[in-house]
């Protein structure tokens, strides 16, 4: 009976403090103001809808109203198309230097093969492409009025194109670089003189490497064991300072025109960065023999955006053939993939490990293939831009040499007449 009594008691105490909670929660909420609805007003419809305004005050509310919202969505939609068009804003910036590295050089001599250095196996399996023997491998009349002036060279050629007791040698590697370094300019016979900040340079310094031109010679390439060359000051004596012998006297006979025919004298040059490969038939400017050249040069840094701001392509993500991504990489890269589907070969400037085209290749398909790529399918090639892009721009001035106090000097220095030196020699 007793834990029955004390067990109505406390159900009782229970009972009476929820009592006490819920009258304590109807005191407060009848001391606190009940919060309204938020009703959003446009005092501009409340006055269209009043019937009882005049019709004109009406229309005039009517006409504020749909000019209002015309200039808000006119608003809106400019700024969200300008936001879809993900804008974008060019910053130019000069910065100084203390200290800056030396761009790469790459030097070509517009002759590609040495006439002198022919053997009787190259003129059997070359002369044809070169334009020196008809398809029958007979020498072409042209060139005996060519050659007619130096009769021991005629003579020395005469017998060079005789095959008539001649065995040919079984294979023949086509136009690779072993040709080319056989039969091209030798770095060593062409520098006459080198210096770079005033100290003296020389072949050592340069690195050989195949273009369109043929075997050419870079300067500062950051390969090979060569460490990257910088430069504290810009002006004379603070660069690069050459003199070359073209060797004009040993190009190659011209006898007609073709695509590959070049009627100039002197070399190409490209100034570049370390990690763009030469394009020196296109990006290349000319100097020619007789002239001191001096070339002035800027460093420009371009940064682009990537999508969606803009349209470029990441250096980072290199190609087949290179591994830093470059507009002239891209470029060689299309280039030797168009020869090689369609030619089974490659040029002696490509990349890769197909074999060197043969100088029928040369002549029938590669030449061509690349004329119909520049001309007709100019889409299989499309390069973007990097988003990280260094370029040289280039001022050139020139002046004559030798002087005619100079030449008397400069025959005796280096054994050759006055007209040879104005001829086959340069300064830049």
């Amino acid at each position: 009976m007793a834990a029955a009594a004390a067990q109505h008691q406390q159900q009782q105490q229970r009972r009476r403090q929820q009592h006490q909670k819920q009258q304590q929660q109807q005191r407060g909420s009848r001391g606190r103001p009940r919060p309204r609805p938020l009703r959003p007003r446009l005092p501009g419809l409340r006055a269209v809808r009043w019937r009882r305004a005049a019709p004109a005050r009406r229309a005039l509310w009517l006409l504020a109203v749909a000019t209002s919202l015309g200039l808000l969505l006119a608003w809106s939609s400019n700024r969200l198309l300008h936001w879809l068009a993900f804008p974008s804003h060019t910053t130019v910036r000069t910065e100084w230097s203390r200290q800056l590295a030396f761009p790469a050089v790459t030097v070509c001599n517009n002759n590609p093969l040495r006439f002198p250095r022919l053997s009787k196996g190259d003129l059997y399996y070359a002369g044809h492409w070169l334009g020196l023997l008809l398809p029958n491998r007979t020498a072409r009349p042209l060139l005996a009025e060519l050659l007619g002036a130096e009769p021991e060279r005629l003579r020395w050629f005469a017998k060079l194109a005789d095959f008539r007791l001649f065995l040919p040698p079984r294979h023949f590697g086509g136009i690779s670089e072993d040709f080319v370094d056989r039969l091209g300019h030798r770095l060593d016979d062409m520098l006459l003189s080198c210096k770079f900040r005033g100290e003296q340079c020389g072949p050592h310094n340069f690195s050989s490497v195949f273009t369109k031109y043929g075997k050419c010679y870079m300067f500062n390439s950051g390969e090979d064991g060569h460490p990257l060359l910088t430069t504290f000051k810009g002006g004379t004596g603070n660069g690069l300072e050459i003199m070359l012998d073209i060797q004009q006297d040993e190009y190659l006979p011209i006898w007609g025109e073709t695509d590959e025919t070049t009627f100039e004298a002197g070399v190409k040059v490209q100034i570049h960065s370390q990690s763009e490969p030469p394009f020196v038939q296109e990006l290349g400017f000319g100097v020619a023999p007789g002239f001191q050249t001096f070339v002035a040069t800027q460093e420009q840094r371009l940064t682009y955006l990537p999508p969606p701001w803009g349209e470029c392509r990441s250096s980072d993500f290199g190609l087949d053939f290179f591994p830093i991504y470059s507009i002239t990489a891209c470029r060689i890269d299309c280039e030797t993939r168009y020869v090689v589907e369609n030619c089974n070969c490659k040029m002696v400037h490509m990349p890769g490990d197909a074999p060197f085209c043969t100088p029928e290749q040369y002549k029938e398909c590669a030449e061509p293939a690349l004329v119909v790529l520049g001309e007709k399918d100019s889409g299989y090639c499309v390069c973007q831009t990097p988003c990280n892009l260094t370029r040289y721009n280039k001022e050139l001035s020139m002046v004559k040499i030798p002087s005619k106090t100079s030449a008397k000097y400069l025959e005796k220095k280096f054994n050759k007449s006055e007209k040879y030196i104005s001829s086959s020699r340069f300064s830049t």
